[in-house]
């Protein structure tokens, strides 16, 4: 149930038959808006004979298109009325072209969401094509979907001109170049959801989405102006689970940290991010220990793809192939089989996989034009082999389509020479920094140990760096304080000062921070471009913090 404060402006757009009209009642009959369609207001003001409605008339008539700023001034005065400011807008089918979009731009007239319903075109054009009418009622009909009751009501069906394929495959391209002209004013705001489903499924995404909506701006009004900020992510993540050294994870705790991952990537794309990266490290997913499970991992690239295609966007779930040559020639180790578990894996029961999640490897030639998202799983550099190459190549076919990289391991590592691969090796490191973080969580742990566990590093976007210190409390639970926060990833004094517990930026001594050099351990920088997670080592019986590489 949503609050309603200040009314819903929402628009909405879908093909010929991809069901508009019908989840537009559904909305009207949940929320309350007022339903604007262009094409009503055009037969409304014709009707009434008003002095618009005859300069429309004039070009209707000798079917030419009604000009911009006819159809601009009718559905500005509509907006302005008392019904829709008390209720809220659902405007339907426009703007349909770049310079409509911008008209509403200049007057300030912005929806809250902008819905675009995704069918496949033989879908529409199944609909279209076996849609029938009858003269006398003028009900509309289908073949198959929607039959007429009796035989007599059949029998005087027609098909209505526009419902030939050949013109409804025309009205599609004009739909789909319409769509496109106007995306670039709508970008944050887009939400396509998958209309391949029933109605009431496709509903109940809709629903969920505008009482987000509807909450969101219900707690604008309550906070003020002063408040437009985004919330603190405290107001919206309960906590770190407890027991994450219990073997193999609970589902409750595996789905947490997928809901978590999810959330994140979405605030992160809805604010027109690009190149984003996915680090997570708890047991099940941290491929330095023995517990590491491909199945938890493919289980997290299943969930953010579902959830997108859901949203109507077609994504490409992408598992680097075979590379290299002669004896280093292969795949790293903990991507074997992964390209195998995800044909087979369960994808839901609406055609997701095939229609809107496809799989394909690491490369420019993987990219099509239909794909919207592109998940990479676990891309990685192998011993003689660089996968930086076809990355870049992908992300440049790409262009401003999101690319979303999980748990990726891109430090440098010897050529099949046996050497630093050093030619290229600045532009390489420039590279990898482009991915920003959109999800980080790192166990911290005693050096050389993966137990027990002393705390965490938690950054889930737009937020900062979040630092918890785990506690056993006297009941033998567990619980995890905060520390600190940071606006940037800490490196290992910054956490090491936290955790005992000294002011920021106090001068540092020479005694207690250890690193690898420290310890004459040779360590390889790594390509991302930044420190690694941290986590407390213990030397000479004093605690510090070790920098740890993946």
């Amino acid at each position: 149930m949503c609050l309603q404060t200040e009314p819903l402006k929402v628009m909405i757009s879908g093909a010929p038959a991809s069901g508009k009209g019908t989840q537009c009642e559904m909305i009207v009959q949940k929320f309350g808006l007022v339903h604007i369609s262009t094409g009503d207001l055009l037969r409304a003001e014709v009707s009434a004979g008003t002095e618009i409605g005859n300069k429309a008339k004039e070009y209707m008539s000798t079917g030419r298109l009604v000009p911009d700023e006819i159809v601009t001034t009718m559905v500005t005065t509509r907006l302005s009325q008392k019904d829709v400011k008390e209720k809220g807008w659902l405007l339907d089918g426009y703007p349909r072209s770049f310079d409509q979009a911008q008209s509403l731009e200049k007057l300030k007239i912005r929806p809250d969401i902008y819905v675009v319903l995704d069918v496949l075109d033989e879908i529409l054009i199944n609909r279209c094509v076996g849609r029938r009418l009858d003269p006398v009622t003028g009900k509309i009909y289908h073949i198959k979907n929607f039959p007429p009751e009796t035989e007599e009501i059949k029998a005087r069906l027609i098909t209505r001109p526009d419902d030939t394929e050949e013109k409804v495959k025309s009205r599609l391209q004009i739909y789909k170049q319409n769509v496109e002209a106007i995306l670039s004013t709508y970008t944050d705001i887009l939400k396509k959801i998958n209309g391949n489903r029933p109605k009431e499924v496709i509903f109940k995404d809709i629903d969920s989405l505008l009482c987000q909506v509807q909450k969101e701006k219900e707690k604008t009004t309550k906070l003020g102006k002063s408040a437009l900020q985004k919330p603190s992510s405290q107001e919206i993540w309960r906590g770190i689970p407890t027991r994450l050294n219990n073997i193999p994870h609970s589902r409750e705790i595996r789905e947490y940290f997928y809901d978590d991952v999810l959330q994140a990537t979405q605030r992160a794309i809805n604010d027109g991010k690009t190149r984003l990266k996915v680090e997570i490290n708890i047991p099940e997913l941290n491929p330095e220990m023995d517990v590491y499970r491909i199945g938890t991992l493919m289980e997290l690239v299943r969930v953010l793809a579902l959830n997108f295609a859901d949203d109507g966007k077609r994504i490409k779930v992408c598992v680097q192939g075979s590379m290299g040559e002669g004896a280093l020639a292969g795949m790293p180790l903990q991507l074997a089989g992964t390209r195998t578990i995800l044909e087979y894996m369960d994808w839901g029961d609406y055609g997701a996989m095939g229609n809107f999640i496809n799989i394909g490897s690491i490369g420019g030639k993987e990219v099509t034009e239909q794909d919207d998202l592109f998940i990479l799983v676990a891309p990685q550099n192998a011993v003689g082999n660089c996968i930086i190459d076809d990355l870049r190549a992908m992300t440049d076919a790409a262009g401003n389509r999101p690319v979303i990289l999980i748990n990726p391991r891109l430090k440098d590592l010897p050529a099949s020479s046996g050497i630093m691969q050093t030619m290229g090796r600045d532009k390489r490191l420039e590279y990898a920094a482009s991915f920003e973080h959109c999800y980080h969580f790192r166990l911290l742990y005693y050096a050389g140990t993966q137990y027990p566990i002393m705390g965490a590093l938690r950054m889930s976007y737009p937020y900062g760096y979040e630092l918890y210190k785990r506690v056993d409390d006297p009941s033998r639970k567990e619980k995890y304080i905060i520390l600190s926060t940071f606006p940037k990833r800490p490196d290992s004094d910054e956490i090491n000062d936290a955790f005992e517990g000294k002011p920021r930026n106090q001068a540092k001594k020479a005694s207690g921070i250890c690193t690898r050099e420290e310890r004459g351990m040779a360590s390889v920088q790594s390509l991302i471009g930044l420190d690694r997670a941290v986590g407390p080592v213990e030397t000479h019986h004093e605690s510090c913090f070790d920098n740890l590489n993946r």
